[in-house]
């Protein structure tokens, strides 16, 4: 038997182990709740922001609890498709809505004053609970967008905490704002926040446990525009649904619960940042900047290969949205494509030059069609296809790499005249070109130029850029560059692992690896966490899934559960880590592609790499909506240690393998 002191000491040993397995690397803020929602147990100051969208409306919350404990709030809503002028990238109307509204509420004639905020609780809909203890009330904030209107919407729910019975009176009241009619595209927009409670005159009798509310709606409205009678209960069950829809598939079950509960919030942030605009409906990063807008590195190279995965029709749609508008810019002389298309798709803008954009749209669109299973949709696709295709190859500069003038970085750090990126991002759109040509029973002709092409670039690639950088044998970035960069991580995403150990060793070395991940340049401090996410999934990918699970997890906490949550972010110091929306589908794509390793290699076919680690004895991937119908994918430790991995349909195993870990097998789905 254990003595009493051992017993302690045992206790104290699991915990510490717990505390430090799961929060390694980060000082956890937030909690779990649950495999959706995260909340935080106020127990001092603290302030934080967190980007939140619908069809017609994204709003910023800064927001906090000051030293005296009182909630803090300032909204800033934007409307995509409300246009200021200049018309241009960043022209969607934008407006501070700032304060809160408990104050206006009176109980037994006295406003509420002394309020403690107790918990905040993030799920896709942030819910704040407050107690006013002496006024014996508690009150319930949530906040949350309007799925499909113009309006942000916030209802405050008051309940009676006393044994005895209290007089409530809620606020009704209209406030408006009128823009200039000189800079609005269609003139003078109006911007209101309407107070309104269920009884006209707002005055309830509660009784001990009784509960009422109010509710507050921001909406925008222009010229003529009718007035919105929302309800923000039904505003909530809307809102909820969606959540249901992308939290109900392409579910992810680890041993890992951070792990799984940051995969559950960032299957949120892509899909809610889609805006139904007159060009169509235009996933865009947000950030406060860019709206009603597409990105080829952004939307054609982050996310729009996620879609289908997700079984969202939504961003199925907006994925073939935003590549038909760049459909338009092809030409007979072979310009490059656009690197944005702006103001609901009526401009375009590039401030960098050729970023490589044509080598990212051929890229995502071939990943697309593929993962998408539509043969009509991968038909239309393909002349986008072979049109990018034969654009980079013009581009090949006298050592067979592709030549731009920058990356996706835009110039921030240098690129040189052929930069890694571009290059693997045209090598794996001639990959998928040959899948999908066989697929779609292409040229045999022009499918074998694309594997001639595909294998040369393989060699020219390793020639070109291979080096010891730092005493790491690995890539350099551009012809001249010595110091690492974090985008040596892209071939692995790409199935170039010649250079594997090296760049896995550079990458997670104390020259770029700190506590908020990737630096985007040895000896600097700027980190992009686009170049960290692709790292973790080129990690998985070549096989090294022990150290990418150790940092994937480091990396987690911090941003599902530290100072700021819960996505994955753009950058620091620019734009203050905003929760751009693509970021988060590239943290999907480490499990889709990565973790399980799915190569799309038809159009109901892929290669399968599960990467299980030493730690985990089971993983799964439910629900996955890809290749035009639906599965699971279930792996499983044998007890010899290879892999038992089953596809299920309807609960029904219709294949199952056993497979080395780290080994493909080919799937087909029938």
């Amino acid at each position: 038997m254990m003595t009493g002191q051992k017993i302690m000491w045992f206790i104290v040993l699991v915990c510490w182990f717990s505390t430090n397995l799961l929060y390694a690397g980060g000082v956890a803020r937030w909690t779990i709740a649950s495999p959706d929602s995260i909340y935080w147990k106020v127990n001092g100051a603290h302030n934080d922001h967190i980007e939140m969208s619908g069809l017609k409306v994204s709003t910023v919350l800064r927001y906090g609890v000051n030293a005296a404990g009182e909630w803090v709030i300032d909204r800033n809503m934007i409307l995509p498709t409300f246009r200021t002028i200049p018309n241009d990238t960043h022209g969607s109307l934008q407006h501070h809505f700032n304060g809160d509204w408990a104050h206006l509420c009176l109980v037994n004639g006295q406003p509420l004053v002394g309020e403690k905020v107790e918990t905040v609780s993030l799920s896709g809909v942030m819910t704040v609970k407050s107690i006013y203890g002496n006024r014996g009330v508690s009150l319930t904030r949530t906040l949350f967008p309007s799925t499909s209107q113009p309006a942000f919407c916030e209802k405050y729910e008051l309940e009676n905490v006393t044994e005895n019975s209290l007089t409530v009176e809620f606020p009704t009241n209209i406030l408006s704002y009128h823009t200039d009619e000189a800079k609005g595209v269609e003139g003078s927009y109006t911007l209101t926040a309407t107070l309104s409670s269920p009884l006209k005159e707002g005055t309830f009798q509660l009784e001990a446990g009784e509960k009422a509310w109010f509710q507050v709606i921001y909406a925008g409205y222009k010229k003529n525009g009718r007035v919105l009678a929302l309800d923000v209960d039904k505003e909530l069950v809307a809102r909820r649904e969606f959540l249901r829809q992308v939290q109900g598939n392409l579910v992810l079950e680890t041993p890992s619960d951070v792990i799984n509960t940051m995969f559950s919030f960032a299957k949120i942030r892509g899909p809610e940042s889609i805006f139904d605009t007159k060009g169509g409906y235009m996933q865009s990063p947000g950030g406060e900047a860019y709206y009603a807008a597409i990105w080829a590195n952004d939307q054609a190279e982050y996310i729009n290969p996620f879609f289908p995965y997700l079984g969202y029709p939504t961003g199925n749609r907006s994925a073939m949205d935003s590549f038909t508008l760049f459909m338009r810019y092809m030409n007979d002389e072979y310009k490059p494509l656009p690197s944005s298309i702006i103001a609901e798709g009526i401009d375009c803008f590039g401030v960098a030059g050729d970023r490589g954009d044509v080598a990212m749209v051929a890229y995502g669109a071939a990943r697309y069609a593929l993962v998408s299973g539509n043969r009509h949709e991968a038909e239309k696709l393909w002349s986008l296809i072979e049109w990018c295709l034969e654009y980079c190859n013009r581009k090949l500069n006298a050592e067979g790499v592709v030549e731009s003038d920058s990356d996706e970085l835009e110039n921030r750090f240098p690129a040189g005249k052929a930069n890694l990126c571009t290059s693997s991002l045209y090598y794996d759109a001639l990959i998928s070109a040959v899948y999908l040509g066989k697929a779609l029973k292409k040229d045999r002709e022009c499918i074998k130029s694309y594997q001639d092409k595909a294998a040369e670039l393989y060699k020219n690639i390793d020639r070109y850029f291979a080096h010891n950088v730092e005493g790491y044998e690995t890539y350099r970035y551009y012809d001249g560059n010595a110091v690492l960069r974090s985008w040596i991580c892209i071939p692995l995403t790409m199935g170039i692992y010649n250079r594997a150990e090296g760049t896995v060793s550079a990458l997670f070395s104390d020259k770029l690896w700190m506590e908020n991940g990737l630096l985007t340049q040895s000896g600097t401090s700027t980190y992009w966490d686009r170049s960290t996410l692709y790292a973790f999934r080129g990690a998985y990918s070549c096989g090294a899934r022990e150290i990418a699970t150790e940092y994937l997890e480091k990396y987690s906490v911090t941003r599902l559960l530290g100072d700021h949550v819960p996505y994955a972010v753009e950058a620091w110091p620019e734009g203050n880590q905003r929760h751009l929306s693509t970021e988060s589908a590239l943290y999907c794509r480490i499990m889709t592609e990565g973790l399980f390793g799915i190569r799309p290699i038809a159009l109901d076919a892929f290669k399968l790499t599960p990467q299980l680690p030493e730690g985990w004895n089971t993983m799964s991937l439910k629900r996955i909506c890809a290749f035009g119908t639906t599965f699971d994918i279930e792996v499983k430790r044998n007890k010899d240690n290879a892999l038992l991995v089953l596809i299920k349909k309807d609960d029904k195993i219709i294949e199952k393998y056993k497979v080395g870990n780290g080994k493909p097998i080919e799937v087909r789905i029938k």
